[in-house]
């Protein structure tokens, strides 16, 4: 049997269909959807949760005319579909296949890349700013999250849009969660106390059966109607967004194709900026997405039928369950450790501390400036605070690190989890600038454990140390270290030798040092000695380590899942020179000056040589090239 999804390739398809016909269509997109992700994984729950959205908006507005930039990403999957990419959708989140969030490379229907949270009402504020100054027509629409709302950087573009007045539509699409449930006072304003689906469907019950009376029926909806939009102004999240110069409509049912297309029939002929709040629920329409939607935001590949995960689990705990673990550990001891996340608790491995120590825990919300100024003002009062946050998140507060905790050399801890590849999620979501963008602020200790033992020992010297402090650590597996004794306090800036090696050493930094010394084994059987060290600390640097073993082996090799460019490499070469040792050759071995796209950890790090094999082939080729150059034979 044919499916109506069979004949919709692009938006302006669906204006062939019947309005009536549209919730059958909701059905074989959530099904194509589920089908898709249960194979590759991605972001599933956010995108169940706005397939009828997604199916109205276009049904409505005019695309490419009319630009709908899409917050995020993560609710972006039925977009794909509805924008010329289902018969490649099988490929999304795989390598070389499609992304898991908007790119604009990708198709002309992604009007601005999303990989990070909160930047879609700026965005379509400027894109519908240049539509103005260039005369176009059609208006930008902004579908954001009530999750993402809680970001300054979305209240900075209200704030704007109020004041320039430009046909900007921002969707609000409210489930009441981001990835973890959502915190905080605009949370609580936001709740369904009034504008839950009560609300929202007796107001539509009331209008159908006013429109049924014979007489005098149409007068009363509007009187009515006049009297909603009073109250609603004083009782409701309008009185916000219409402060801030936004005409508010809603909430209305995210669900109910009535609703949405009356609302958006209605907002398409409006000028201005308009603010339609609309209630989802994330997860719709797959009963164990549903029930538990926190986990269902992002998973692996899963059997349909029992919602069970089809990977296999290793054993050995990740290094973010390590952190967590610890965490607890040292907090029974230290009343001083304090955490903080923005948004992502079980994410980032918090989870138990805050069943344990709710009073010590804080969720700030998709908030990671704040986040940081937050921990600095809690460090000034004798706390200890570890903010963690993912490499690629801090990058949002840049500014807070530097200005409110490394300039008054504050102790924060920055718990960076998902520092190198990450895989699947790509370019927006690689962890691989933040020793480059560390490393050039003054008081900042940075540290990178070799495996999950050495990452607790760098916990409990982060705690203890009156420095700000960075523990970078990755998105993987431990490799099964015990981890039974007590952490143990590390000398800072101090590097330990693995491998002593006669024709040149390997500095590697973090999980890599054990790639590191496989790769000095490969060497040996090559004929060639290579020494290992585990750096340990990118800053301050062990520059004794670094000179005796240039001195040594006049062949220094640095290793290292970050940007080369200003990396930890870079630090070594630094260190070098400015010691005037001049004869010592450096191969840097990391990822070069370009974005990482998306795919398996195993498979990024083989194509950028930070595999075994591809440690030892740079060795070999770099230590047989200079042995050539000077003559050796």
């Amino acid at each position: 049997m044919d499916r109506l999804f069979d004949k919709i390739r692009y938006p302006a398809d669906l204006k062939q269909l019947n309005a009536k016909e549209l919730p059958t269509l909701a059905e074989e997109i959530r099904k194509e959807i589920i089908s898709c992700v249960s194979k590759t994984g991605g972001h599933l729950a956010s995108s169940l949760g706005v397939v009828e959205l997604t199916i109205a908006l276009y049904y409505i507005f005019d695309l490419p005319q009319d630009k709908v930039i899409w917050d995020v990403g993560h609710q972006a999957y039925s977009h794909k579909l509805l924008t010329g990419r289902k018969d490649i959708f099988h490929t999304l989140r795989q390598y070389k296949g499609i992304s898991g969030f908007v790119r604009r490379e990708e198709s002309p229907y992604d009007f601005f890349g999303t990989g990070h949270s909160s930047t879609s009402i700026s965005a379509a504020l400027g894109i519908a700013e240049g539509m103005q100054l260039k005369g176009e027509p059609g208006k930008a629409i902004a579908v954001i999250g009530d999750g993402s709302l809680t970001a300054g950087i979305s209240f900075e573009g209200l704030n704007q849009a109020g004041h320039l007045k430009r046909n900007l539509v921002v969707v609000l699409n409210d489930n009441g969660m981001s990835i973890a449930p959502n915190v905080g006072g605009l949370s609580s304003f936001l709740s369904r106390k009034l504008t839950g689906r009560f609300f929202t469907s007796m107001r539509y019950r009331v209008k159908n059966f006013l429109k049924t009376m014979p007489t005098y029926g149409d007068e009363i909806y509007h009187l009515l109607r006049k009297a909603e939009e009073s109250f609603k102004s004083f009782f409701t999240p309008g009185i916000l967004f219409e402060g801030l110069g936004f005409h508010y409509v809603g909430p209305i049912n995210g669900h109910s194709f009535p609703e949405l297309i009356e609302t958006f029939s209605n907002i398409k002929k409006w000028d201005g900026p308009i603010f339609v709040h609309v209630l989802t629920q994330k997860g719709k329409g797959y009963k164990f997405a549903e029930k538990n939607p926190y986990f269902w935001h992002g998973v692996d590949s899963f059997d349909i039928a029992t919602g069970k995960p089809l990977k296999h689990q290793s054993s050995a705990p990740t290094f973010t369950s390590v952190f967590g673990k610890t965490m607890v550990e040292l907090a029974r001891e230290d009343k001083r450790i304090v955490a903080i996340t923005a948004a992502m608790p079980g994410g980032t491995g918090l989870d138990d501390f805050a069943k344990e120590f709710p009073e010590r825990f804080y969720d700030v919300g998709i908030a990671e400036q704040h986040g940081i100024t937050f921990a600095a003002g809690l460090a000034t009062q004798g706390l200890r605070p570890v903010a963690a946050i993912y490499s690629t998140f801090l990058q949002r507060a840049y500014d807070q690190v530097l200005h409110d905790v490394c300039l008054q050399n504050l102790p924060v801890i920055f718990a960076m989890d998902r520092a190198g590849i990450v895989g699947a999620d790509g370019q927006t979501h690689q962890g691989i600038f933040d020793i480059s963008y560390l490393r050039s602020i003054p008081n900042i200790v940075i540290m990178a454990p070799k495996d999950e033992g050495e990452m607790r020992d760098m916990l409990k010297t982060a705690v203890n140390s009156d420095n700000p402090c960075a523990i970078r650590y990755p998105r993987r597996t431990g490799f099964g270290m015990d981890i039974s004794g007590a952490p143990r306090i590390l000398e800072i800036g101090r590097a330990e030798l693995l491998k002593e090696g006669r024709d040149l050493c390997i500095l590697a930094i973090g999980h890599l040092v054990h790639d590191a010394e496989i790769a000095a084994d490969i060497l040996k059987e090559r004929g060639i000695k290579a020494g290992v060290a585990n750096m340990r600390f990118v800053n301050p640097l062990d520059k004794e380590m670094v000179i005796e073993q240039a001195k040594k082996t006049g062949m220094i090799v640095t290793v290292e899942e970050n940007i080369l460019s200003g990396g930890f490499g870079s630090a070594v070469s630094e260190c070098l020179a400015d010691h005037g040792i001049q004869d010592t050759k450096v191969l840097r071995i990391g990822i070069p000056d370009e974005f990482v796209e998306q795919g398996p950890q195993d498979i990024i790090r083989k194509k950028y040589g930070l595999d075994p094999e591809g440690i030892a082939k740079s060795c070999q080729e770099f230590f047989g090239h200079l042995r050539i150059s000077v003559g050796v034979k």
